[in-house]
């Protein structure tokens, strides 16, 4: 067994050299050997002065002879190598390339010297430095640091590994470079798009009050005071300051002067209990009071704004469930004479029926009510407002279930005087409310009966027929249609807005109209839209239009809307799929249509109505 693993030996191939001295009996270490002898005998002749030569002993001429063969087969070996590696190399470099070209939905480069870079990426990772296994010692190669690898490390620039705080670092600046690269493009197009749905659709430069408004909004932390400005700048700097959420207790103060009449703040969610005693106690003279989500709202609040403000006019809360049935019964004691207007909003513990009927009695002033999602006002409370001797202006959304003769009832004593009425999501509201419509109302500028499914349109078009009413500037009749999805065309006599009355509505009011909502009004005929928007008729006055979920909306509805509506800032068409290729004329911004965004980078602009339909014609066609 000792012998057989004494003759075991490893071996391996053998380079031209070795082969050749193996064959000419030539041996390495002899001539190593002789070539130290000839040296020490030379020296050892010079030391004996016989006459020593200052060349050095030369080794054999045979010996000579047989290295430079070697040598040469040697350079010849490695230039054999260096061919079969380059050989090898593009090899690779082709299967590679053979590879990538076969996967789908690979995209050709557009420049020529595509290849080459990719040949040189490719080579240049087959001669890379292999990465150190986790567990060993790696010098930084930023900071030059020692430090262990593990399988997160980053790669430097150069290719070198980076320790963990230079890994960070770098993290954070790439990071930062693709933000800065991706956000010209991203947040501006986000601000268009946000733009668009406020209404907005302007060309060209923005004015100068709008950028100094809008630089005051983005550095508001720096700022300590916004001086003398006058109150509408000051409301549109609120407005900002809730849209982008730093409406907080450091930033509250720039609202805040004791020369103010008006206190606007439309997100309150930030403030706490102490910031609305700040308010009433830097500005006492307030007439008109504005807070929105003010949940932190107490009763100590309104204790010690009934103590300060003593020419207390507008009140518009919401969300300020903190107050108690008490405490507005406290406040319509004290200051209800004086009250013109009163709006509240997501009102959930508190503000039952009874306290209606105290606020109708104790506040006889009022013109203006509002009341929207108040869950405890019922159908008591909605007949108390009939009480209301000087009211021009009144808005219910109400949760629970109110009769149609309460509001009929409602409309019969105060549609003579009113001026504005909206009646949100009164669902088993009927024929008879827009009969008492038709014969109470004679003074109306602004009408909102919607997501109703239970008046026809038979009704809507008795409405309008004959109506001694002025025409109205706002309408919304927004989801009055016939809720069966087992029979999406309706029944024979069509539930809510359908053509019939949509035509007669825009005969007595279409000339004076500015705002028109008809979302999901699904029972409109393309006769009907077509014989209202031809292109004839003439809308000067129509500046928002919102036909969303009207399917039977096509291209050729929209163009003539462009044509009729000279005036127009802002259409919305959601839902309406049959509407493509659109070219949107300047100054209108058209919210809803994806298909048609391309036209609008390309032209929404830079061209006018005209020319805008004309392309959709040549498109059409």
């Amino acid at each position: 067994m000792s012998g057989r693993r004494g003759g075991n030996r490893i071996r391996g191939p053998q380079s031209a050299l070795t082969d050749f001295l193996a064959a000419n009996n030539i041996s390495a270490a002899q001539i190593r050997d002789d070539y130290e002898r000839r040296r020490r005998q030379s020296a050892e002749q010079d030391d004996a002065g016989e006459g020593a030569s200052d060349q050095p002993p030369q080794p054999p001429q045979a010996t000579d002879a047989a290295l430079a063969a070697a040598h040469e087969l040697e350079e010849e070996e490695v230039s054999k190598n260096k061919k079969k590696r380059k050989r090898s190399e593009k090899d690779a470099i082709e299967k590679i390339k053979k590879a990538k070209a076969s996967k789908k939905g690979k995209k050709k480069s557009k420049k020529d010297d595509s290849d080459d870079d990719e040949d040189y990426d490719v080579a240049q990772d087959m001669y890379r430095k292999a990465r150190p296994a986790p567990g060993q010692f790696e010098h930084c190669e930023i900071c030059s640091k020692r430090f262990t690898v593990t399988p997160y490390s980053k790669e430097g620039p150069d290719g070198g590994l980076l320790c963990t705080p230079c890994g960070k670092d770098l993290a954070k600046e790439l990071k930062h470079e693709k933000k800065a690269a991706a956000k010209p493009g991203g947040r501006k197009r986000r601000k268009l798009e946000s733009d668009r749905l406020d209404g907005i659709a302007r060309g060209g430069a923005k004015p100068l009050q709008q950028l100094c408004i809008e630089k005051v909004a983005k550095h508001h932390d720096e700022i300590e005071e916004l001086g003398d400005m006058p109150q509408p700048v000051v409301e549109r700097l609120s407005e900002i300051f809730s849209k982008k959420r730093v409406m907080k207790p450091k930033t509250l103060r720039l609202f805040l002067r004791p020369d103010l009449e008006d206190v606007i703040v439309h997100d309150s969610a930030y403030l706490e209990p102490d910031d609305y005693h700040q308010i009433f106690a830097t500005v006492p003279n307030m007439k008109r009071l504005v807070l929105a989500n003010c949940c932190q709202m107490k009763d100590d609040a309104i204790d010690y704004m009934l103590e300060r403000c003593h020419k207390l006019r507008h009140i518009h809360l919401y969300a300020a469930n903190l107050v108690s049935n008490g405490m507005w019964h406290r406040l319509f004691r004290e200051i209800g004479e004086r009250l013109e207007v009163i709006k509240l909003k997501w009102l959930d513990d508190s503000f039952e029926d009874f306290v209606v009927e105290d606020m109708v009695r104790q506040c006889p002033n009022l013109q203006r009510v509002k009341f929207k999602l108040c869950r405890r006002v019922g159908a008591e409370g909605v007949a108390a407002f009939a009480s209301l001797a000087k009211l021009q202006h009144l808005s219910l959304q109400i949760s629970s279930e109110v009769p149609t003769s309460v509001l009929c009832d409602l409309v019969s004593q105060r549609g003579s005087q009113l001026r504005t009425l909206s009646l949100e999501k009164f669902i088993d509201a009927d024929d008879t409310l827009l009969e008492a419509l038709h014969d109470n109302c004679r003074e109306l500028t602004k009408l909102r009966v919607s997501e109703n499914d239970t008046a026809t349109d038979a009704g809507f078009t008795a409405l309008f027929t004959n109506w001694q009413n002025p025409p109205l500037t706002f309408v919304d009749f927004n989801s009055t249609r016939d809720v069966d999805n087992n029979n999406s065309e309706g029944p024979e006599d069509a539930i809510g807005m359908a053509s019939s009355g949509f035509k007669a509505m825009m005969a007595h009011s279409g000339p004076e109209l500015k705002h028109l909502d008809i979302a999901s009004c699904r029972h409109i005929q393309l006769g009907a839209f077509m014989d209202v928007f031809n292109g004839a008729q003439s809308y000067p006055a129509l500046e928002h239009i919102n036909i969303s979920f009207c399917n039977r909306v096509d291209t050729s509805v929209v163009a003539g809307i462009f044509k009729s509506c000279p005036n127009l800032k802002k259409l919305v068409a959601f839902g309406c799929f049959d509407v493509q290729d659109v070219v949107v004329p300047r100054h209108i911004a058209l919210i809803g249509v994806p298909r048609a965004q391309e036209a609008i980078e390309q032209f929404g602009v830079g061209i006018g109505v005209d020319e805008a339909i004309g392309r959709m014609v040549e498109v059409a066609a």
